[in-house]
């Protein structure tokens, strides 16, 4: 609401407000140092609350008994961190970015959503030793609604058009920002890293195939986040660096001059999903105050399937999906051995690939240190990020 403010401030006579302060990149730089000081400096006493009602870390035994052994230490230390994470996320929200925007909207939706999903699970598993939290059919058919309604909202016009009212949340697909880049905003193509233009595009019956993806993309992002958050930083780290390449092609997507230069769609309004990546990375830095080894806390369901939701929703709007799978790497094969090791087991006579899945657990089984797994993990991160920047110069 700050934004809104300044903003009309600058139209009246009353108070000269500085431009600077209504510049997309200077409200990046603000929301990143909100939510930065935002966790830091409220994590002592949310810590502390945490521990008071007892919500301590649940270890998977069923199929990894050796991991009870291995994080037997964890057993107390208070999950559900991620409620901090994403309300300072929402309060930069509020703070910075433009309501009337389509993309806040749906990164506020998206952020809520899935968050109070995850929260539930988290829940389920504090109040119920023994519970798996909410189940795995009711959570992801959740998910699944979510992503089905994005994709209603981006593919169908006439369900968007009727959401809109006034000048407030118009859809994506009626703010063009002109004729030669109106073909690259339609949500039926697909940009592939390293190459100049649409890798394909959809048009009719087959845009179906892109609600389909759409649905792939955000659940499997929430999905594949949840199962990297395992290890103390790991999934914050990683997170990371996903949200902070994400805010720098969105913010050149949204300059019409510099998108033309780089070859990259021209998506009008796409700063605010930069500062809301900013947002992200900022929450996740100052978290890992806290949450790096030995942790303090964890960020739970309720962190990780928002965070990862939020990624993939963000991949949507900007039509990077490959480029998320590409920067997100350790999520994806987080997620993939995962498949790997439950096809084994069913179909190979209960023969397992790995000694524990999701990955980073198998290398624990294999003697690494766990500090030692989480920064290699991330420096296998660091190295997907760059090649996701160096993908905006090679195309």
């Amino acid at each position: 609401m700050i934004y809104l403010f300044l903003q009309y401030l600058s139209l009246s006579a009353a108070m000269k407000v500085p431009a600077v302060f209504l510049y997309s990149s200077t409200r990046m730089i603000l929301a990143a140092m909100t939510t930065l000081l935002l966790t830091i400096f409220m994590g002592p006493r949310f810590i502390s609350k945490l521990y008071a009602l007892k919500t301590g870390q649940s270890i998977r035994v069923e199929d990894c008994p050796m991991l009870a052994e291995l994080h037997q230490k964890k057993k107390k230390t208070p999950t559900m961190g991620g409620i901090l994470i994403l309300v300072s996320m929402l309060v930069a929200l509020l703070l910075w970015m433009d309501p009337r925007n389509p993309f806040t909207l749906i990164l506020a939706v998206s952020t809520i959503w899935l968050g109070f999903l995850g929260g539930m699970d988290d829940y389920l598993k504090m109040k119920h030793k023994n519970s798996k939290g909410l189940p795995a059919r009711k959570k992801f058919g959740l998910q699944v609604l979510f992503a089905a309604l994005l994709g209603l909202y981006l593919l169908w016009p006439a369900f968007s058009e009727a959401l809109h009212f006034g000048t407030w949340f118009i859809p994506p697909h009626m703010k063009l920002g002109g004729e030669v880049y109106e073909s690259q905003l339609a949500y039926g193509q697909y940009f592939f890293p390293f190459k100049k233009g649409a890798l394909f595009a959809l048009s009719g019956v087959g845009l179906f195939l892109g609600f389909l993806m759409t649905i792939v993309v955000v659940t499997g992002s929430s999905n594949a986040v949840n199962l990297t958050d395992g290890l103390d930083g790991l999934a914050s780290g990683c997170i990371l660096m996903v949200a902070a390449v994400f805010a720098l092609f969105a913010f050149l997507s949204n300059n019409i001059e510099m998108a033309r230069y780089l070859n990259i769609p021209y998506i009008e309004g796409s700063s605010e999903i930069a500062i809301y990546m900013c947002a992200m990375a900022g929450s996740c830095l100052g978290f890992l105050w806290y949450n790096g080894y030995p942790a303090q806390v964890f960020m739970g369901d309720t962190g990780s399937l928002a965070l990862g939701g939020v990624l993939g929703t963000a991949a949507v709007l900007m039509r990077k999906e490959f480029l998320l799978a590409l920067v997100g790497g350790i999520f994806v094969i987080e997620a993939v051995s995962v498949i790997l090791q439950v096809l084994s087991y069913r179909y190979r006579n209960k023969k397992r690939i790995f000694r524990c899945a999701p990955l980073h657990h198998h290398f624990e089984f294999k003697g690494w240190p766990e500090p030692k797994v989480v920064v290699r993990f991330w420096i296998i991160s660091l190295i997907l990020a760059l090649l996701g920047l160096a993908s905006i110069k090679f195309q």
